[in-house]
């Protein structure tokens, strides 16, 4: 009897110790949070168990990992992800990183070379997930300044007040080369096609549909900046949308509309309807929007120039710009138009904080049904240097539109917490889920982004719903998102109680699916 109650006795402390080894088979395990998955509907108390880099289980009880973290009171969610992110380098995407960002895209513009773009990435690291779309305005600017391009983001602003590119027809030979340079981005890994219309608005018509038609042919989408900035016809806003309305519905791209918050102005009401009744037609239109009444480019941009430019912009004042976070004249304004066009200027054509009005044309972008939530941040940069490789932490007088650390933290402060306008769900699906299933039909790896499911990318956030908030401000843009208590990118902790790890790039490519491999 003593025997077998010893051998009952062994088999019994295997079992624990085996049903021990089990439960702690996770390497990193998240108990009691409020875990919101946008695809299925989830938005209840669970435990989430990552093993490597995919979530393994979603629990009804408790898990034990190599690293257990109780995260009671805190929303889990998938990871955000910004379709318009300008900002490719080591520390715009820590700083996106405690925004909630997992993974940050270059698609309204692109970049060419794109095999370029993914090597320099890739040979630095990166903190969060990156990728790029191929550049129209890159091949323009080749084909038509007989130029190399180069792969970085900002490199048309050394042609952004040059009218040739942005005025000269494309004759067939010209169109060939265009769509030839573009075609290869997408054979080297090219998320779609970015299309810089409004820096190049006397192009023509037939160029843009054959760009188009080239994506719907490459089964990629294209990512538009409207043709034109206006609240007065012709050439107005509703005009440029009409455009991309109709390019969608003659060749079957995928038309992806680039902050429609921002280039709609007043008339967002009428270009909402428009977009919606284009929708229920069957025809595939996205947006995205970000939540601020102000925008940001190069002051030699062709939509500031004309000679009644600041009419169509609904009366702008010079004022409205600032370089650095300071108001420009009419002098100061114009020298830097002539001599320095790629200076990088912030214009408030919105006042939401003041005009109701205003804020109701924010709010019909940034609540547009499935809309994404993009934030169109940029670089940072200390005076006229922008801030490259590995830099930490961001300097206190360091300066770019506070977009670029805030966009996430701000919409989930207003719009779900202060306002209430929309609730926790489906603020978490505008920044992860609805801009990861735009993605998700050409680019086979957004496939298992911005969802919280077993089998899908560990790429998750934990933040406080009641703390969350942005601190970015116009005048003091350096200053970093708080809230966010976990950021896991790959299954790997980048964000640690609230504070970055500078020591690790977790971040990997994602590829257009020619360059994927994958189907």
């Amino acid at each position: 009897m003593k025997g077998m109650i010893a051998k009952l006795t062994a088999l019994a402390g295997a079992l624990a110790l085996s049903s021990a080894a089990c439960a702690q088979d996770y390497d990193i395990a998240l108990n009691n949070g409020r875990v919101i998955d946008p695809e299925t509907g989830l938005d209840a108390v669970r435990h989430v168990g990552i093993r490597g880099d995919r979530i393994v289980t979603i629990s009804e009880t408790p898990l034990s990992g190599t690293r257990t973290l109780d995260v009671s009171g805190r929303i889990v969610a998938p990871g955000f992800v910004d379709l318009h992110a300008h900002g490719q380098n080591i520390l715009s995407g820590r700083v996106q990183a405690l925004d909630g960002v997992t993974t940050a895209l270059e698609l309204e513009s692109g970049v060419l070379p794109v095999a370029d773009f993914y090597e320099r990435a890739e040979a630095e690291g990166r903190p969060i997930n990156f990728g790029a779309a191929s550049s129209w305005a890159h091949a323009r600017i080749a084909a038509v300044m007989d130029v190399d391009p180069d792969a970085d983001t900002y490199w048309f602003f050394r042609y952004i007040g040059d009218p040739r590119w942005q005025t000269e027809l494309a004759d067939d030979e010209r169109l060939s080369a265009i769509l030839r340079h573009i075609s290869t981005g997408i054979d080297e890994g090219g998320l779609g096609i970015g299309i810089l219309l409004g820096y190049a608005p006397g192009i023509g018509r037939s160029e843009y549909h054959a760009v188009n038609a080239l994506a719907a042919a490459r089964d990629v989408p294209t990512f538009t900046h409207a043709r034109f900035l206006s609240a007065i016809e012709p050439q107005s806003s509703f005009e440029g949308f009409q455009e991309m309305v109709a390019v969608a519905a003659a060749t079957g791209a995928h038309m992806h509309i680039s902050h429609l918050n921002s280039i709609s102005l007043s008339d967002i009401d009428r270009i909402a309807e428009m977009v919606e009744g284009a929708q229920a037609r069957g025809i595939n239109i996205t947006v995205e929007a970000y939540p601020y009444g102000a925008g940001a480019t190069g002051i030699g941009a062709a939509m500031f120039r004309g000679p009644d430019w600041r009419e169509r912009m609904g009366g702008i004042e010079y004022s409205d710009f600032t370089v650095q976070g300071e108001p420009l004249d009419e002098e100061r304004f114009h020298d830097l138009q002539e001599n320095a066009p790629g200076t990088g200027i912030v214009v408030h054509f919105l006042n939401p904080d003041e005009r109701p009005e205003h804020q109701a044309y924010l709010d019909r972008s940034i609540l547009f049904p499935g809309g994404a939530i993009a934030s169109d941040g940029g670089p940072w940069a200390l005076g006229s240097d922008r801030l490259m490789g590995d830099v930490w932490p961001l300097p206190e007088e360091a300066h770019s539109h506070p977009r670029s650390a805030g966009t996430y933290g701000r919409f989930l402060r207003i719009y779900a917490r202060e306002r209430g306008v929309i609730d926790w769900p489906e603020a978490v699906a505008k920044a992860s889920y609805y801009p990861a299933r735009i993605m998700s039909d050409s680019v086979p790896q957004m496939r298992r982004k911005g969802r919280l499911q077993p089998g899908m990318d560990a790429d998750i956030v934990v933040f406080d719903p009641e703390t969350v908030s942005d601190r970015a401000t116009f005048e003091r843009p350096a200053q970093t998102t708080i809230g966010f208590d976990y950021v896991i990118v790959n299954g790997v902790v980048l964000v640690d109680a609230g504070e970055l790890d500078p020591t690790i790039l977790p971040g990997r490519a994602i590829r257009g699916t020619v360059a994927s491999g994958a189907e």
